[in-house]
């Protein structure tokens, strides 16, 4: 059922009141562990949080703090970031065409920084049930509370590390796509769970392969494999593509 928003205002605090439950927790805890993370390698609280508020992608930011501790230079640190971050354009231009036309403005250059694996996962299986003209307001009220809660999470980790231990610190770090694969899950159309599927069953054998790129070429495989999929069952039944 479509929610019956009055005002835009009305759709920006749906948006809020769905990031005060999970979305923020998942965030803040990966926060935690990365800050943990950047104490451990010797990089400043003051680095590890300017990073969470500007970067804002939590893969991004270990890849870098990685990277810079391996002694990497920082064209190379900065080309495995954005390989890294790439994933953001598809996010974008999957989510954002989604608002209405009057929204899709310059403005948008400002909130595509709310922009992260928890907020797009939840606005693209909120989104088709609310009119075009809530959408952007509700992304906002959702995004904004889960940005500004990165740089607390990430202080916290840091003042914390050295009290926890390394393997809490790593699951930390990996609640958050975990969040968004669950979320994906209950999405109705069977190819978001037949690409999941596909994903944990290929990523073995890619993992043995070639590990540094097992991640990348088990989505990229399994995606396009029920992309095909699907595509072919629709043509068979006659429905759009």
């Amino acid at each position: 059922m479509a929610p019956d928003f009055q005002s835009r205002q009305e759709a920006f605090q749906a948006g809020l009141k769905q990031a005060l439950g999970a979305p923020m927790l998942v965030l803040f805890a990966g926060m935690v562990g990365f800050g943990a993370m950047a104490n451990t390698l010797g990089f400043s609280a003051l680095l590890a949080m300017l990073t969470s508020l500007l970067v804002f992608a939590l893969p991004g930011q270990v890849v870098l703090f990685e990277m810079l501790s391996a002694g990497a230079s920082a064209v190379t640190a900065g080309l495995a970031v954005t390989l890294t971050s790439s994933r953001f354009l598809t996010m974008v231009v999957t989510l954002f065409p989604q608002l209405d036309a009057n929204d899709r403005n310059r403005g948008l250059y400002a909130r595509v920084q709310l922009l992260a694996m928890t907020a797009w996962a939840v606005s693209m299986r909120e989104f088709p049930h609310m009119a075009a003209q809530y959408r952007l307001p509700y992304f906002t009220g959702l995004g904004l509370p889960c940005w500004l809660i990165a740089v607390p999470g990430t202080a916290l980790g840091y003042v914390l590390a050295g009290q926890v231990p390394m393997a809490v610190t790593l699951a930390l770090l990996f609640i958050n796509p975990l969040f968004f694969l669950l979320t994906f899950t209950d999405v109705r159309p069977w190819l978001y769970r037949g690409a999941i599927v596909g994903g944990g069953l290929v990523c073995p054998f890619f993992y043995e392969w070639d590990r540094d790129t097992s991640l990348l070429a088990s989505g990229l495989v399994a995606g396009t494999g029920a992309y095909l999929l699907d595509r072919l069952w629709r043509q068979r039944l006659g429905k759009p593509i």
